[in-house]
């Protein structure tokens, strides 16, 4: 269940010119609400000059290391990036919800699988978090962790990387892509990721008859890129796993609905209470009339990327305008993006707790 605690800043590590890790001391009477796990993320309530924000970031931490750890790159002119890098500091407070994501795949000491990692810029930080946890727990499997950015300076978590690559040599690859490199290397790890270097990259290093399974973040088009050529294998998507940081960058286009305008009395339950209101099909989300009839609904980007506003319908039907966070299995199984969701249905039931 998705809450927000008050959680003292324990360390704040500069990894970058522009990049902070930010680690956060948990009490032990909340241990247990902050587990997570690899790939997962937390979402921060920042107030900046009066308003409030709320900002989500790929925990980093491998599951069994005992740190909630987090990374925050300064984005230009990003309100909640800035005023991390800018203002965090060792013993301050934040409200901090507990973990939330599903950009994972569960672990079983039992696996021999080979994990294929395509990173770029700040999408490495869900990837480290995954690959601390699967060397730590699952000493038969591998993993190959192809990691673009623009120059190695610019390169986020490289020191510990290097140190996990060579001290597990003989399981987790490690291969740089520099768009700018500063010093001489092949030319197949120069440039972009663009479709024909992922392609030659996959036929170089990867055995796709194995049981590998595939994670990507990064900028949207290395992730279209990467995803459309391991579609164009026959990989099955259940194998494939997007994580997406920001929806501004998404330039799918939103369905048009030709659904029929009704009022639908809306049932939402958080916490185990009841609250119900009437919502037009073709007004706010239900997450915004959830909100304004006083329910502390969960929510982050509202832009259908984090998945933090997820709930379950119970009853009734609704229409979602975007998604890019729910899976086809989750979606069939009735969960959606409250924040872009609408009733379709007289009657709708939505619980948060599930």
């Amino acid at each position: 269940m998705a809450k927000f605690h008050s959680l003292k800043i324990a360390d704040v590590s500069k990894e970058t010119a522009d990049c902070v890790s930010v680690a956060f001391d948990v009490p032990s009477l909340l241990k247990e609400e902050y587990k997570f796990i690899q790939g997962q993320y937390l979402t921060l309530k920042l107030f900046v000059k009066g308003e409030e924000l709320r900002r989500s970031y790929s925990v980093c931490s491998g599951v069994n290391e005992g740190e909630l750890r987090v990374a925050i790159k300064r984005v230009k002119d990003g309100k909640g990036s800035n005023f991390v890098y800018d203002n965090f500091k060792a013993g301050q407070e934040v409200e901090v919800m507990t973990p939330m994501g599903s950009f994972h795949s569960q672990m079983d000491p039992s696996h021999k699988k080979n994990y294929v990692l395509f990173a770029g810029g700040s999408g490495i930080t869900p990837m480290l978090s995954i690959v601390k946890t699967v060397l730590q727990s699952e000493q038969n499997s591998s993993l190959i962790l192809f990691y673009g950015n623009l120059n190695e300076e610019s390169t986020i978590f490289k020191k510990q990387l290097d140190e996990l690559a060579e001290k597990n040599s003989s399981r987790f690859k490690l291969h740089y892509i520099f768009e700018k490199p500063t010093s001489q290397i092949e030319e197949l790890y120069k440039g972009m990721l663009v479709k024909e270097k992922v392609k030659t990259h996959i036929d170089k290093h990867i055995v796709l008859s194995s049981d590998n399974e595939f994670f990507i973040c990064g900028p949207k088009p290395m992730m279209d890129n990467v995803r459309e050529t391991l579609e164009e294998n026959k990989i099955d998507k259940s194998r494939i796993h997007v994580e997406y940081f920001t929806s501004s960058s998404i330039d799918k286009e939103e369905k048009k609905s030709s659904i029929e305008k009704i009022i639908s009395k809306v049932t939402v339950v958080q916490y185990g209470m009841e609250t119900t209101f009437d919502l037009a099909s073709d007004k706010k989300a239900i997450l915004d009339a959830a909100i304004e009839h006083g329910v502390d609904a969960p929510f982050a980007c509202k832009g259908a990327v984090c998945a933090t506003c997820r709930g379950k319908v119970i009853e009734g039907k609704v229409h979602m305008d975007k998604n890019f966070a729910l899976t086809d299995a989750e979606v069939a199984e009735g969960f959606i993006l409250t924040c872009q969701s609408h009733p379709i249905t007289p009657v709708v039931k939505v619980d948060y707790d599930v």
